[in-house]
Parts: structure tokens; sequence; C-alpha cells
């Protein structure tokens, strides 16, 4: 398993107190420093509509666990192939095949000197402590938990459909053929493989079981925000932006906390 050590530290130089250290917020918009922010929530909440409008806002990474798992497929690597066997199923992906997936991801140097938006990641109590038991106190400004009754989700899924060539999300309608026309690139835009009713209510069950215990450890930890997310897009994403700036301040800077070395062995 890939380990994250830290990019900027050369060779022969005292080592920094933990593996981001000597990484500083960057002020380049008007939301402040380069966020590390964790959004949570209910599959269809919508959070990919959500995360990709605040990364843009605040200039960082978008970074999608079940993107990334989909890419990973799509190129038929091992660790993809072994995930879609749990997607398609409707079961939520092992804690060791995410942090291998989030540790390969984290370790590119520009995705941890630029902050980063979580989505998806962590799940479980387990993937949040290996999180920052590797990255320490400076893993996370906020966790944002975005909250949509189960009641909204469910016609949510059964209704979503997703463009096969460039990933764009949308909604069927009644009477709406199963296969369409993306509007922005072209490609089929169809029912994912794993949004089936009874896939979809697995994957709502197990949200609740696995995630509870994190969302308690976030909230011990000082860092969770609960967001309604039922609303008009624009008004959501206010919500979040307001959550955001009371939550991380301009000035704040990255604890220097003294972590472990990397994700293996953790969980």
């Amino acid at each position: 398993m890939p380990e994250l050590t830290d990019p900027l530290s050369a060779p022969g130089e005292d080592a920094p107190s933990g593996p981001l250290a000597s990484v500083r917020p960057a002020a380049k918009d008007a939301m402040g420093h380069k966020t590390r922010l964790i959004v949570l929530g209910r599959q269809g909440a919508g959070k990919g509509t959500q995360c990709s409008r605040l990364a843009a806002c605040l200039d960082v990474p978008h970074i999608s666990t079940g993107d990334l798992f989909r890419a990973e497929a799509a190129a038929g690597t091992e660790l993809g192939l072994r995930a879609q066997t749990y997607l398609e199923a409707g079961r939520l992906v092992p804690d060791e095949l995410v942090l291998d997936l989030v540790a390969r991801r984290l370790g590119s140097p520009a995705a941890r000197a630029e902050g980063y938006l979580l989505d998806g990641f962590p799940r479980t109590l387990a993937q949040g402590q290996a999180l920052f038991e590797v990255l320490g106190q400076a893993a996370a400004d906020v966790a944002v938990e975005l909250h949509v009754p189960t009641s909204v989700v469910l016609p949510r899924l059964a209704a979503r459909r997703v463009c096969r060539g460039c990933g764009a999300t949308s909604s069927a309608g009644p009477g709406d053929a199963e296969v369409g026309v993306c509007g922005r690139c072209g490609g089929e835009v169809a029912r994912r493989s794993d949004d089936n009713e009874q896939a979809i209510r697995r994957r709502l069950e197990a949200y609740e079981r696995q995630s509870r215990p994190l969302l308690g450890w976030f909230d011990e930890l000082g860092i969770l925000v609960r967001i309604d997310g039922v609303g008009p897009p624009e008004v959501v994403h206010h919500r979040l932006l307001d959550a955001v700036r009371h939550r991380v301040p301009l000035d704040r800077q990255h604890p220097e906390d003294k972590a472990p070395g990397g994700l293996a062995g953790a969980g």
C-alpha cells in the first residue's frame, strides 16, 4: 500500500514534525487559504453537484472516491475491478480498497499542497481515523454533512441517469427512455448498474450504519457542521459557502502536528 510521505522535504534536511508540516495554505481566493474539506451525506443527497461547485469556489481539487473507482474499473486495473464487484452489488467498498485508492490519490504533492475537497471519503470511523493519523489535525478544516431525508433521496436515485462519456448526471422524467443522449458531450446516458432499487436500499442502510460513528467522532473533534440539503441547488450552495466561511477563518494556519508515516496498516 503506498505511503504518504512529505513531498516538500529535501534529502538531508531535518524531517518536519508531520507529513504535511511544511505545507502552508495559499490565499488565492475570497474564501481564504487552501481549504481541506470533507463533505458527507447519503447517496442521492446531491453531493456531486454541490461538491463540484464548492471546489470551484475554493479553487481546490474535487476528489470523489466514487468517480476514482469508476475510472479505475473503466481502465481495467486490479483495484478498479475488485471495487466494481461491490459497486454493482450495491455494497460499500471495503476500507482496505478505499484506503489504497485515497493513499494513491493524496500521494500526489500537488493534491496535498493545494488543498482538497473529499467527496465520499472518509465513509467509516476507521477511514476517518486513518486519514487523521496520517495527516494530523491538518487533515480537515471542516466536515460538512449534507442532510437529505431518505424519503427524498430514494426517488432521486431511481431517476438518476449518468453519461458514460463525461460522467454528467441528470434526472429522468416520467416516461423517459432508460437510455438517452447527453446534452453536454453527446454520449450515452443511462441508469447506473448500481442504481436498482434493491442496491439503493442496501447502500442507504449501510450508510446509516457505518457513518453514524464517524459523524459522532467528527462532532467530538469540533469540525462537524450539518447543512440542510433540501432545496434549490443555488440555495444549498450558499448554505455550504456560509458553513465554510464560518468554520475556516481567513488567517488560519494548519498546525504542525506530528503524525505517523502512511496509510499502510491503518483501519
